[in-house]
């Protein structure tokens, strides 16, 4: 059977933004809602973020050049490309390619509880966080947002068309920590379980590497095998502060 994965895939949560920062001046407040202007997917990188980016970029750039990556896919979210911008120029990549923006790989949908903190839906909507409690955030959709289901679903759909056109390649993808999770329960199988207690165990910090390189020798045909997870030290060694601060949309994802 011919490989039908990139040789490495690198996933990249987004550097610090601003709706991170408020996000946490919201919760230290005690306040219901998250203050930030304009749409959620026009957030920027904070300053911290820019340097997290770039000292992302510096780590890739001391790898050798046939161990850069050769494809860049992005989420299309303000944060995520300036991200992925920072990393290719500092790492000395991709620069005379276009980035590839992949609506697939947005920040989960938080419908009628977007900018609430967890005091704000207790207050504003007690039904839903009773929802959820019983369901799960695996599987509870608040109204006009998405599940962890319904972002596994078009995630699939991300997967098919990275096997399909970057086999062979060294993938970056840089988006956000509910899709870092959810890749990982796609690649490695898992089962909701499984997934849901990494993410009880820790947050994806701003940066954080997941890797994974493709093994001739694991499965029937050959499978990607996971390498590192929330990998940071290309930001501390650089001094940049590591941060895991939720994104504004919401409580917790």
């Amino acid at each position: 059977m011919p490989q039908r994965w990139p040789e490495i895939l690198w996933i990249v949560r987004h550097g610090e933004s601003a709706g991170n920062v408020a996000r946490d001046a919201a919760r230290a407040a005690g306040m219901s809602v998250v203050d930030i202007a304009g749409r959620d997917v026009d957030v920027p990188l904070s300053a911290l973020g820019e340097l997290q980016a770039t000292a992302l970029g510096h780590w890739f750039a001391d790898q050798p050049e046939d161990r850069r990556p050769s494809v860049t896919l992005v989420s299309p979210y303000v944060r995520a490309v300036r991200t992925a911008e920072l990393v290719r120029e500092a790492g000395g990549f991709g620069t005379d390619d276009e980035l590839i923006l992949d609506e697939r790989l947005r920040e989960k949908e938080f419908g009628i509880l977007d900018r609430l903190t967890v005091r704000g839906i207790l207050e504003r909507y007690p039904e839903q966080a009773e929802f959820r409690r019983l369901l799960g955030k695996f599987y509870h959709r608040p109204p006009g947002g998405e599940s962890w289901c319904d972002v596994i679903l078009r995630l699939r759909s991300a997967l098919d068309t990275i096997s399909l056109h970057y086999s062979g390649e060294r993938v970056l993808i840089v988006c956000h920590q509910v899709i870092v999770l959810c890749l990982r329960y796609l690649l490695e199988c898992m089962t909701e379980e499984e997934i849901l207690a990494i993410d009880r165990a820790e947050d994806v910090p701003n940066c954080g590497v997941t890797s994974y390189r493709f093994d001739t020798r694991a499965g029937r045909h050959g499978r990607m095998v996971l390498e590192r997870f929330n990998f940071v030290a290309p930001l501390r060694e650089e001094g940049a502060a590591v941060t895991t601060e939720p994104d504004v949309k919401g409580p917790s994802a």
